[in-house]
């Protein structure tokens, strides 16, 4: 069957897409021999693929991982600054080859429910612009946040001069005399977009925590530990996701 290269790319845990677009418009891909080019489709079951001379291996299949990203571990493959990595969290076999990459991100500080996946069309697919996957935060803030903050952060603050999409937020309770616990609801997902606007609403976050992604919930899973999701799980996820074209 014939696909769209850079969706063959992800396929084979070469690249994302949009990685792949890279790849491609740089022209270290070939098909048959032949410079590709953006838009082109090929079969990888028939068709000889190669990136910087490399054929394209068997398609790995596909995992897809809920990780409880412990504090102090950066959300990607691999660091720059020699920081330990989501995927040192899983066995040696998981770690090279397979193609698996976290969906999205928690920055380091952070802590709760990550992604992993080497499904790369799903991939692209939830981090989309356009796909909005609820993900369900527990958050400490310094100071009692009033209702007029509370309804001012579930309207939209202003970041980078756009407005942030309208957020649940609902406090959950006092911790001390100087913290507060909210809960809060994304359907978007900026960089640092909580920490960010809690520190303009003059409450900054002490700390973070993601408790669901979706319709995937952290439950008691360990901190730094990490289970398969069931197949219902991925079903539902990809169902989550077949609104956007491909």
């Amino acid at each position: 069957m014939t696909e769209r290269l850079q969706k063959l790319l992800s396929k084979h845990g070469v690249a994302s897409r949009r990685q792949a677009e890279r790849l491609i418009s740089g022209g270290r891909v070939t098909v048959n021999g032949e410079v590709a080019r953006i838009g082109q489709q090929a079969d990888d079951s028939v068709d000889c693929i190669r990136v910087d001379g490399v054929a394209l291996g068997v398609a790995p299949q596909c995992v897809y991982l809920l990780l409880h990203k412990p504090k102090g571990v950066v959300s990607t493959c691999h660091d720059p600054q020699g920081r330990r990595t989501v995927l040192a969290l899983l066995e040696r076999s998981l770690q090279r080859g397979s193609g698996l990459h976290p969906v999205g991100r928690l920055d380091a500080d952070s802590t709760g429910a990550l992604l992993l996946t080497n499904d790369g069309d799903l991939t692209y697919r939830l981090t989309h612009p356009r796909h909005n996957m609820p993900k369900v935060y527990q958050v400490s803030v310094q100071g009692m946040p009033s209702k007029r903050t509370l309804r001012q952060w579930r309207e939209g603050v202003c970041l980078d001069d756009r407005l942030t999409l309208p957020a649940g937020v609902r406090l959950l309770r006092a911790l001390s005399d100087t913290q507060a616990l909210l809960e809060i609801t994304l359907t978007e997902g900026r960089n640092r977009q909580i920490r960010r606007v809690a520190k303009l609403l003059g409450h900054p976050v002490t700390a973070l925590h993601r408790i669901k992604i979706g319709s995937l919930p952290l439950g008691s899973l360990r901190r730094g530990h990490y289970r398969l999701l069931t197949s219902e799980e991925v079903i539902q996820l990809k169902h989550s996701a077949a609104d956007l074209s491909t």
